[in-house]
C-alpha cells in the first residue's frame, strides 16, 4: 500500500472567502491570489494567525478574498500598517500586498525603510506596468519609450529596477515571479513566508485590458520561439543564499550576481530567488531589548495606567 499523504488541518477552502472577486476577466490578480491561497494552505497556518495588509489599487482587495485577518489601508501605506501589525503581535504571519505604483510610487519611502529594518514579513507586489483601477497610465516600472494603448505619447521617465532598490535597501529575501506560473509562484510565496526576516518578492502581472505591450503571449515569447522568462534555478551555479552573514566579500559578491541578473531585459528576464540572507530581524532584537515580548506579543502586555493630568496641566 502506498503512504498516504498527511491529512491537512486546514482545508484550501478555509482561505478562501465567499466574496466575488471582480477583477476583469484575464487579469494576472487571479494567479497572484491563488497562489497565496495555495501557499497559506501548504504551509497551514491557522487563517487567524494570518494578516493580509493592502494599499490602494486593484491588489488592494486581495485580503477581501484571503479568508484570514485583513486591512485594506491607504495609497502607499500597506508596509508601515504591516510592521505595525507584527510589532503588535508578532505571533502573526504578516503578508502586505500592492501594486507598482502603490508600492514603487507614492510608497516608495516606506519600500526604502521597510528593507533596512527587516521585520519578519512578506511584502508582493503586482508589477504590471501601469496603473490599472486609474485607466492604464504609466507607473514606475514602465521603461522609458514604451507607450501603451492607453498612453497619449510613449514614457518620457525610466523606469525603476525593483531589484536593484531591494538589494540596495537591505531585503534579507528578494524574489520575482510570473502571475501565469502559478506553481512557481505558490514555491516562491511559501518560501518568502518562510524566511525569518522582510521579505520581497516582486510579480509580473498581466493587465489584459490596460498594457498590451507585456501580455501573456509576450511573456510566452510567442513572436520569438521561447519565453522571455529565464529561471535561475535553471542554472546549476546559481546559489542567492549567503552562507556566512559575516562576511563582507561573500554578500558584496552575491548582490552583485544578483544585481545583473536583474538588469537583464528584453528577451530574457530573470525569475526566482535572487538573494538570501539569514539577519537578526527588527522583532528579534526589540525583544532583547524588552525581555518581555519574549514570553507575550505586545498586544497581550498589560498596559499600565497613568495619571496624565500633571502633563495637561503643565502644558495648559
Amino acid at each position: 500500500m502506498p503512504e498516504t499523504a498527511e491529512a491537512k488541518k486546514f482545508t484550501l477552502q478555509a482561505y478562501k472567502t465567499d466574496v466575488h472577486v471582480d477583477w476583469c476577466p484575464g487579469c494576472g490578480d487571479f494567479g497572484i491570489l491563488s497562489s497565496i491561497q495555495q501557499a497559506l494552505f501548504q504551509l497551514q497556518i491557522p487563517p487567524y494567525k494570518v494578516a493580509m495588509i493592502s494599499g490602494i489599487g486593484c491588489s488592494g482587495k486581495t485580503p477581501h478574498y484571503v479568508d484570514t485577518y485583513g486591512l485594506h489601508t491607504l495609497h502607499g501605506r500597506a508596509l508601515p500598517v504591516a510592521t505595525g501589525a507584527k510589532l503588535a503581535n508578532n505571533e502573526l504571519t504578516v503578508v502586505a500586498v500592492g501594486g507598482d505604483g502603490d508600492g514603487y510610487g507614492i510608497g516608495a519611502g516606506y519600500f526604502l525603510n521597510s528593507g533596512r529594518r527587516n521585520v519578519d514579513m512578506t511584502y508582493i507586489v503586482y508589477n504590471n506596468g501601469v496603473y490599472g483601477l486609474t485607466k492604464g497610465q504609466a507607473s514606475p516600472t514602465l521603461a522609458k519609450g514604451l507607450k501603451t494603448k492607453s498612453m497619449p505619447d510613449p514614457s518620457i521617465q525610466e523606469g525603476i529596477n525593483p531589484i536593484a532598490v531591494a538589494l540596495g535597501a537591505g531585503y534579507t529575501w528578494i524574489g520575482r515571479g510570473y502571475s501565469l506560473d502559478v506553481k512557481s509562484l505558490v514555491a516562491l510565496i511559501t518560501q518568502a513566508i518562510r524566511h525569518k526576516g522582510t521579505s520581497f518578492l516582486d510579480v509580473f502581472q498581466t493587465c489584459p485590458v490596460y498594457n498590451d505591450l507585456r501580455t501573456k503571449d509576450w511573456y510566452a515569447g510567442e513572436d520569438i520561439g521561447r519565453s522571455r522568462l529565464r529561471r535561475l534555478d535553471s542554472d546549476p551555479s546559481w546559489d542567492p543564499v549567503v552562507k556566512d552573514p559575516a562576511s563582507i566579500e561573500e554578500i558584496a559578491e552575491k548582490k552583485t550576481r544578483a544585481l545583473h541578473a536583474s538588469y537583464e531585459a528584453g528577451d530574457s528576464l530573470a525569475v526566482g530567488v535572487f538573494y538570501s540572507i539569514d539577519l537578526p530581524t527588527y522583532d528579534q532584537q526589540l525583544a532583547n531589548k524588552i525581555p518581555a515580548l519574549k514570553e507575550h506579543p505586545l498586544v497581550d502586555l498589560p498596559l499600565y495606567q497613568r495619571d496624565v493630568e500633571p502633563l495637561f496641566a503643565e502644558l495648559g
